[in-house]
Order: structure tokens, then C-alpha cells, then sequence
């Protein structure tokens, strides 16, 4: 009775944090892309990919949360249902991966080709790269469903019918082999690459003497480009931070002899990586100057209205009053 009571308290709590995360996931997303939106910003290609990961990020908050805590024991569903409804989980991950890779890629051509970058990357091409990330996301994460599901789960199942469980339909061995080595941690080490080689190409031309003119502007530009990417560079590293402990600990109880994690634990590592979708609306706005002055632009906006608002209601109430 008191495992119960524990167990039932336990899953309490994680649904409260889960649903301050997605509220939290969901307003700070709008917030980017509404920024984005209002100062035609997200017609620069960089900014189009970001637009492009918060809306993965408010996905994140708006339909992978709900549908995670779906999948934790909670429902019965039939087998496929449970299975189609964790692969929409794994989606909106990997697309946030496929963004920031395109994102480093293009960070890294902004200091490598500064004077064809423009001509090269441009909207349109930006819009392919985001379409392309989705798309290409969609059949990578829904592998499961063409055969690489767990197919012990399946047999053990009356009439098809399961409590619906992540690790229950998805086998360790593509989140482990698939999911981590294939399709996250060799990205990763290729956005890793790109940042340094950025890093090390702005220092290189940031300590050559600063002349006049032409010379005075490319430092100025080395700068800028110095700051943003060091802003995309957070962003990236907080993503490995966040979603590296859960990954883990999928390989520790697929090589190592450890079979059960502490739910504790395991609660803690899912919490951390959907987390991770609700910070970066947080490192946009203290660390991109221009989304932060939207985001001021914005707040005004909204305060400036409902002062408005406020000033009406004062004004006919008084009104009324003195009619009296």
C-alpha cells in the first residue's frame, strides 16, 4: 500500500514538471517565432533555422510532453497506437538535431565564405534545408514501425491490447545503435568540428593588425559573427547536456549489466532532455541581440495594450459613476 502511494505521488510530480515544461516550452517558442516573425528577421537564412528549431522546440512543448507522459504505464492502447505515438516522440528530437546541424553548417559558412555567403545562402536555400530536416526526419524516426519494434512485447500482448510503455515498443537496441550512435552523436561530433574550425578561424583573423577601411569592417564583422556564434555554440552545447545523461543511461542497461534503472533517475534524465526545449528561448533572449530587442519590442507592445485596456475600463467606470 505504501509502494502505491509512493508510486502514485512519484508520478504525480513528474506530470506537474512535465506540464511546466510544456506551458514553459510552448509561450518562450511563440515568443521566437513570433520575434522572428514580426521583425522579418526569419527572412535571413540564419534566423529561418532557428525559427525552425524553436518551432521544433514548441512542438516539443505542445505535443511530445503530453504524448510522453501517454507513454509512461499510464493508458491501455493496442499495440501499433502505442508504437505509432512514441515514434511522434522521437520525431520532433531528431528534427531539433537535423536544425542545429544545419544551423553549425551555417555559422560555419558565415566565417569560411564571408564575402559569397550571401550570394550563396539565401532564403530559398534556407527554406530547403528546413523542409528537407523535416522531411527527412519523419521516416528516420518512424523506423519502428516498419519492423524494428519490439517484437516480444507484441506476441506477449492479449488481443493487441498493452499499457502503453516507451521502452515496452521501442527496443534499446534503436535507441542505442539508431537513435544515439547513427542519428545523434555523429551529428554531434560534426557540429562540435564545425564551432571549433569557426572559433579558430575567427581568432586567426582577429589577431592579424587591424588597418583602415575594408580591414577596420571585416574585424567589426569577425566580432559580430564571433558573438553569434558563440550564442549558437550554447545552444548546442546545452542540447548535448541535456539529452547525453538519458542516452547514457539507455547504454549502460543495454551493454552493461545494470537492467533496471531507478525510476528516480530515469524520470530525472527524460525531465533534463525535454527541459532543454524550453532553455533555449531563455539563451535567445540574453544572448542574440536582435531577437532580444524583439522580444522587448514585443513586451511593449503587450504592456502598452493592456494599459490601454486598463485605462478604458478606469475611464467608463468613472463615467457610470458620475451618471449615478
Amino acid at each position: 500500500m505504501l509502494y502505491r502511494f509512493t508510486y502514485h505521488t512519484e508520478a504525480q510530480t513528474y506530470t506537474q514538471i512535465y506540464l511546466l515544461i510544456a506551458v514553459s516550452c510552448c509561450l518562450g517558442n511563440m515568443l521566437v517565432i513570433l520575434a522572428l516573425w514580426t521583425t522579418k528577421s526569419i527572412q535571413q537564412p540564419t534566423f529561418c533555422l532557428i525559427a525552425s528549431l524553436a518551432t521544433a522546440d514548441f512542438l516539443v512543448g505542445c505535443v511530445a510532453i503530453p504524448l510522453a507522459v501517454v507513454v509512461d504505464g499510464r493508458v491501455k492502447t493496442s499495440f501499433n497506437m502505442c508504437l505509432f505515438i512514441s515514434c511522434v516522440v522521437i520525431l520532433f528530437t531528431l528534427v531539433s538535431v537535423l536544425s542545429l546541424l544545419a544551423i553549425s553548417l551555417d555559422c560555419f559558412l558565415r566565417v569560411y565564405i564571408p564575402l559569397r555567403y550571401k550570394r550563396i545562402v539565401t532564403q530559398g536555400h534556407s527554406c530547403l534545408v528546413v523542409a528537407a530536416c523535416w522531411i527527412v526526419a519523419i521516416p528516420l524516426s518512424f523506423t519502428p514501425m516498419l519492423g524494428w519494434y519490439n517484437h516480444q512485447t507484441l506476441s506477449n500482448s492479449a488481443n493487441s491490447t498493452i499499457v502503453c510503455q516507451f521502452i515496452a515498443v521501442i527496443p534499446m537496441s534503436y535507441l542505442v545503435y539508431f537513435s544515439f550512435f547513427s542519428l545523434n552523436l555523429i551529428p554531434l561530433l560534426v557540429m562540435a568540428t564545425l564551432y571549433t574550425h569557426v572559433f579558430c578561424i575567427i581568432k586567426g583573423h582577429l589577431r592579424e593588425k587591424p588597418g583602415r577601411g575594408a580591414q577596420k569592417l571585416s574585424q567589426n564583422y569577425l566580432r559580430k559573427e564571433k558573438k553569434l556564434a558563440g550564442s549558437l555554440a550554447l545552444v548546442f552545447a546545452l542540447f548535448v547536456l541535456c539529452w547525453l545523461p538519458l542516452h547514457i543511461m539507455n547504454c549502460i542497461v543495454y551493454f552493461g549489466e545494470v537492467t533496471n534503472i531507478p525510476p528516480i533517475v530515469l524520470y530525472i534524465g527524460i525531465i533534463l532532455s525535454h527541459a532543454n526545449s524550453a532553455v533555449n528561448p531563455v539563451v535567445y533572449a540574453f544572448k542574440i541581440q536582435k531577437i532580444k530587442r524583439a522580444y522587448l519590442k514585443i513586451w511593449r507592445h503587450i504592456f502598452f495594450s493592456l494599459t490601454c485596456v486598463l485605462y478604458s475600463r478606469i475611464t467608463i467606470k468613472q463615467s457610470t459613476f458620475c451618471d449615478i
